[in-house]
């Protein structure tokens, strides 16, 4: 049976056969971003990273509206010292990145409204998915800032310099075939079947073997940020160290055998 809990007041999440879902759980302000949001999601995330009966994570909104419209515009208002709004940005960054560097895949379903934090926090997911009526924008110009959790990095390493600097200089929105054809997300579905395909595709990566999906994201997320030559370093190291896993043994021996392969991640 699923296991779930609402021991978080503004996120709700589940565990299915080794498939976590969580909900940003605040429809009434389309999913905003507060300090108690990431608050609730810096230790959620900590305890998905470290469970051994979670393999894959899928992060979507509650409602049909959004699925992070933004910050909390309130709580932003009230910044008003230059070191209280790095801190402010220093906070959300530092969530964002351990969804980033997560040895467990972190899958967005994009159902609505991803703007500025909630297009952040879908950028910092290694998989993204969206329903039709999805927009994903940093509109921070408009109200005198900047992208703080991570857009004009991210934004720019997904989708290029010439791209990410259209959208945030310009605040502009982009809808679900921009972001398809611009590499945004990869793929696009009715809103009714967004989160059956999230499901179906985490479910796919949760029966692979769990080593080997973990030492293919390090070396997407760490290599994008090295020359090809150290990628290619840290790449052939973790072939080699693969080799001698449980798992690698079990997976090519299934294979000869024309079997299913069973994964422990050992």
């Amino acid at each position: 049976m699923p296991l779930t809990t609402t021991e978080y007041q503004t996120i709700q999440y589940s565990i299915d056969s080794y498939v976590a879902i969580i909900r940003i759980n605040r429809p009434e302000k389309l999913n905003a971003l507060s300090s108690a949001v990431l608050d609730d999601l810096r230790h959620l995330v900590t305890d998905l990273r470290v469970r051994d009966d979670v393999r894959v994570v899928i992060i979507t909104g509650s409602g049909e509206k959004a699925f992070v419209a933004g910050a909390d515009i309130a709580e932003l208002a009230a910044l008003n010292d230059s070191e209280e709004g790095r801190e402010f940005a220093q906070n959300g960054q530092a969530v964002f990145s351990l969804i980033e560097s997560s040895p467990k895949p972190f899958i967005a379903a994009v159902n609505g409204f991803a703007l500025g934090g909630g297009c952040e926090l879908a950028l910092a997911c290694h998989i993204r998915i969206c329903s039709e009526n999805a927009k994903f924008g940093q509109p921070e110009v408009n109200l005198g800032i900047i992208p703080g959790y991570g857009g004009t990095q991210r934004l720019t390493r997904v989708l290029g310099r010439t791209m990410a600097t259209d959208l945030i200089l310009t605040g502009r929105q982009m809808d679900a075939r921009e972001a398809l054809e611009q590499g945004m997300v990869a793929r696009v579905v009715p809103q009714v079947q967004l989160l059956e395909l999230a499901q179906q595709m985490a479910s796919t990566i949760a029966a692979k073997a769990p080593l080997a999906i973990s030492a293919a994201l390090e070396c997407i997320v760490e290599g994008i940020d090295e020359s090809i030559e150290e990628g290619l370093g840290r790449e052939a190291e973790r072939f080699g160290q693969l080799t001698t896993s449980t798992d690698f043994h079990e997976g090519t021996t299934a294979f000869l055998e024309k079997r299913k392969a069973e994964f422990t991640g050992k």
